[in-house]
């Protein structure tokens, strides 16, 4: 799609390509056919699920490849699936998605998470924000944003931290507190966890 962008400071972009090859076999095995099934203009839209599977694979790239090629192929197939199944013509209809939250509603959850994620959210709190009941909302997010909502959440605490150990010179300890972990050793485990790497050990490598 076109488009003109114009930063006012540092960025960074991933961007990620799929092959028509892969898009056509993923169409077909659903039943349809390639040449009917086009990808929908979007602009200034988040796909919490593509956006996962997007910094799995940018980890999997940093780290040398350990998972070998299986996993980059599950990979994705995964972002050519939620492409037609999201996405494309063939896409369902949003009012027959009862097993999903609203997009115009998920993102004002996400948008919600990004601004707040210094606090100590409460699964309350968004389910509030989405016009749910915390029972059903718990159920939806994990079927629309592709994980559960605490480990989403811890997700864009650790990118957070990620860019302040990259941009500041801020204590480790502090920059646990900015991102909302509940203190340095929190955001130790859960940065070895998901990343596979110590604070201090990623602060050098983003130098």
């Amino acid at each position: 799609m076109p488009c003109v962008w114009e930063t006012k400071g540092r960025d960074t972009a991933l961007v990620v390509s799929v092959s028509s090859e892969l898009m056509n076999s993923v169409a077909e095995q659903y039943g349809l056919d390639p040449a009917r099934v086009e990808i929908r203009n979007r602009f200034q839209m988040r796909d919490a699920q593509i956006e996962n599977v997007a910094w799995a694979l940018k980890a999997e790239i940093e780290a040398g490849y350990p998972s070998g090629r299986l996993y980059l192929d599950s990979l994705a197939i995964a972002v050519a699936t939620r492409l037609v199944r999201a996405h494309s013509s063939a896409s369902l209809q949003s009012g027959a998605r009862s097993g999903r939250i609203p997009d115009r509603k998920l993102r004002a959850v996400l948008s919600y998470i990004e601004e707040n994620l210094s606090r100590d959210v409460s699964l309350a709190e968004l389910a509030a924000v989405a016009g749910l009941s915390v029972t059903h909302f718990k159920r939806l997010f994990r079927e629309s944003a592709g994980l559960p909502v605490h480990q989403y959440l811890i997700r864009r605490r650790l990118e957070h931290a990620k860019s302040l150990l990259g941009a500041t010179e801020l204590p480790i300890s502090r920059i646990a507190l900015e991102a909302g972990f509940a203190h340095q050793s929190h955001l130790a485990r859960h940065m070895r966890r998901v990343l596979g790497v110590s604070p201090n050990a990623l602060r050098e490598a983003l130098r």
